[in-house]
């Protein structure tokens, strides 16, 4: 393989999926310097991957190719749509990859492998195996030309790695090596949003979550704000959907000084994190944010594993609890006045 090959990489959704797979970008570039690294993501998320573009002082990814297929899907019949799919297919068809990395094993990432223009050696590396907790569709191993065993509890961005370095026939990396995920000059110059009714020193609850299960109890996350509260800081209780935001309403009522601020986009997510003193969040992609900014974070883990998506590349992670294991409101406290120490 060439110095400077021209390198795919297929990771489509959700949120904390994405973001556990930006540290290859890292990995690649330092093995790599010269490569082209381009990735297909679904429009939504292609905010997490901007910070990633290369420019004059930085190399990181060199295109973003956005896939609106959720949005698709809903609008079948519309022109539009095939107009807007057939542009997607020749924008993925503009360069001829020599590397086409699908890290998420899903029938629907390995035909945007399919269809992107290919060398005549050109190496397509997916999963060969599911991991446990983890979505994983075995048709999708026909699209490979290298299929890569993966043990079956493995950390979401180690399963990357695995992908990676089997596609590009490289020692595996160790977890002593560290993943990176944004710049550091990115993470320092986010800029805070002035927000009506948003006071510092303020705490984020992340309460919300795709999968009841996967939540903490309500009465936990009261007692918790209002120990949180008595030491000065503002609870702020985000929400992502009408539902979700009746419950952030019922929390806030029963903790002091409370805030349910308006709906807010991926990229105002960055703000708010950073400006946080702390956020504490259940197994959900914005608590996975605040984890990879790096900065203090409690995550609780109630109805899923702690090993597949655990923050362990930093000591101002706290992962706490397990799959059917949920912490107990002082545990979860204790490790909060740690990190706000």
């Amino acid at each position: 393989m060439s110095a400077s090959p021209k390198i795919l990489l297929v990771k489509l959704s959700s949120l904390g999926d994405v973001l556990h797979n930006l540290p290859i970008v890292w990995d690649l570039r330092a093995r790599l310097p010269d490569a082209q690294i381009d990735w297909v993501v679904e429009e939504g998320y292609v905010h997490l991957l901007e910070p990633l573009l290369s420019h004059n002082n930085f190399r990181g990814i060199d295109r973003i190719i956005p896939f609106g297929l959720r949005r698709w899907k809903k609008n079948l019949l519309r022109l539009s749509t095939w107009k807007e799919w057939f542009a997607f297919r020749k924008a993925l068809q503009e360069t001829t990859y020599d590397v086409c990395i699908e890290t998420q094993g899903l029938i629907k990432s390995a035909i945007v492998c399919a269809l992107a223009k290919k060398s005549a050696h050109a190496v397509v590396a997916g999963l060969a195996n599911a991991t446990e907790f983890s979505g994983y569709e075995p048709l999708a191993r026909s699209f490979y030309s290298q299929s890569v065993q993966v043990p079956k509890q493995c950390h979401a961005v180690d399963r990357s790695r695995w992908v990676m370095c089997s596609a590009l026939d490289w020692p595996l990396l160790a977890r002593t090596n560290n993943p990176q995920f944004y710049p550091a000059s990115f993470v320092e110059g986010i800029p805070r949003v002035p927000l009506a009714g948003l006071k510092s020193p303020y705490v984020l609850f992340f309460h919300s979550t795709a999968r009841e299960a996967k939540r903490w109890a309500n009465d936990d996350w009261i007692a918790l704000g209002k120990e949180l509260a008595v030491r000065g800081y503002q609870v702020v209780l985000p929400w992502g959907s009408a539902k979700e935001k009746e419950v952030s309403r019922s929390l806030a009522a029963k903790i002091p000084n409370a805030f349910v601020p308006p709906a807010f986009s991926i990229e105002q997510a960055f703000s708010f994190i950073s400006g946080a003193a702390l956020t504490v969040g259940v197994d959900t992609g914005l608590t996975h944010l605040a984890a990879v900014l790096d900065k203090p974070t409690v995550e609780i883990y109630c109805d899923s594993p702690r090993w597949k998506t655990e923050g362990y590349w930093s000591e101002r992670i706290a992962n706490v609890g397990d799959i059917q294991n949920p912490p107990s409101m002082e545990v979860v406290l204790d490790s909060a006045i740690k990190l706000l120490a």
